[in-house]
């Protein structure tokens, strides 16, 4: 009752309508599904580490997951290997830097590393505004496509993050 009372406060201080208290438990089950649940878009693979893999032919744009920098909070910096960097499957290419931690980043997939995304050390904060678009780390240009098989889908992904 507590709990529903202090919703019906903050919705009106925000100049909201009040809300019945059917209508205030829905209410705060979308606010708290919206909080808790990350984005896990479909169409792409995803690693057991958090990282992602959007495949575009030979070429492979890589980053990390919602959940990840979700968990990590606000990014202050991200490190970047060179174009021309051969990484694997499972190892370390980069690193990201937030307020509460620093954690490595590894590749979902292997190959060379074809393009960075530059702007990420001027701007790192894209990573957590956007961490399936500006926010991406690396295009790797693909050696061994069959390595997508062992990443997870979308559906398995969201499985897997599940608390």
């Amino acid at each position: 009752m507590a709990l529903r009372n202090v919703a019906s406060s903050v919705l009106s201080n925000l100049g909201l309508r009040s809300l019945t208290f059917s209508q205030t438990d829905l209410a705060l089950k979308a606010a708290a599904l919206r909080f808790y649940s990350s984005s896990v878009p479909d169409g792409l693979k995803y690693a057991k580490s958090h990282e992602w893999a959007k495949v575009d032919g030979d070429v492979a744009t890589v980053g990390i997951s919602d959940h990840a920098q979700s968990e990590l909070g606000d990014v202050v910096y991200v490190e970047l290997p060179e174009v021309g960097k051969e990484v694997k499957a499972g190892e370390t290419f980069g690193a990201v830097e937030s307020v509460k931690a620093a954690s490595d980043v590894y590749s979902p997939v292997s190959g060379e590393v074809v393009e960075i995304n530059q702007a990420l050390v001027d701007k790192p904060a894209q990573v957590n505004s956007a961490p399936y678009g500006d926010g991406w780390f690396i295009k790797v240009k693909l050696s061994n496509k069959g390595e997508l098989s062992g990443l997870m889908d979308s559906a398995a992904y969201k499985k897997s993050i599940e608390h």
